[in-house]
């Protein structure tokens, strides 16, 4: 499936840690139904990335002060194995890039809600955790109906341009012609000389077959 996932918002407030780390993360992202959504994260650290470095993500409905662990990370990336995000969860970031990011396979409108990147790199320690908040809503037809019509203009335009530009060509051509005629336009001697061995091309492919005959005729004579 295709990525999407667009930030509705890119006011991710740097948050700065105690210590020297920090987060960045989109404020609001938007999806589609059944479209692959990129919730990005990234993170700035003074120290050295080490397998002390951890990278949990968690989830919180709608209306609801309950959360859930959907994402760890220690070496390793471990996704989730219970619940709704079970088995739909990919890890998509590279901590040696300070990229913390995941993605929500085959997401659904149940998915809305807050989602929530807590990374750890030992001795920094976090102090504010950034939040995205995720809408994902079906395709309309509206959203359809604006993709098929662009798609209509990017092959009838070209189209019509080309037969215009024969329909030109065909006019300024016929005209030529007219002009020529009324004028008692003549031919060349290199145009006469183009008739001539067309002539003499018509000829000599006549003749070919003529010989072909003749030879056909006195083969069947001969048995």
């Amino acid at each position: 499936m295709q990525q999407s996932g667009v930030p509705g918002s890119r006011g991710c407030a740097l948050c700065p840690l105690l210590g020297v780390l920090f987060f960045q993360a989109d404020a609001h992202v938007r999806g589609y139904v059944g479209e692959n959504i990129k919730l990005r994260c990234t993170f700035k650290s003074s120290s050295s990335i080490t397998d002390k470095l951890t990278i949990d993500w968690t989830y919180r409905p709608p209306s609801s002060s309950r959360t859930e662990s959907i994402f760890h990370y220690q070496s390793f990336q471990y996704p989730t194995t219970a619940g709704t995000f079970r088995d739909r969860i990919s890890w998509v970031g590279d901590v040696y890039k300070g990229d913390a990011s995941i993605s929500i396979n085959n997401p659904t409108m149940k998915d809305n809600g807050t989602f929530s990147c807590a990374v750890k790199n030992p001795p920094d320690v976090h102090h504010n955790i950034p939040a995205t908040e995720l809408t994902v809503t079906e395709r309309g037809f509206g959203t359809m109906l604006s993709s098929v019509a662009l798609l209509s203009i990017l092959v009838f335009i070209p189209s019509t341009v080309v037969v215009i530009l024969l329909l030109v060509r065909m006019g300024r051509k016929s005209a030529g012609l007219k002009k020529r005629s009324k004028s008692g336009y003549k031919k060349s001697s290199i145009e006469v000389s183009d008739d001539t061995d067309q002539e003499g091309d018509d000829c000599m492919a006549k003749l070919c077959v003529r010989c072909a005959e003749c030879v056909d005729s006195d083969y069947e004579e001969t048995y």
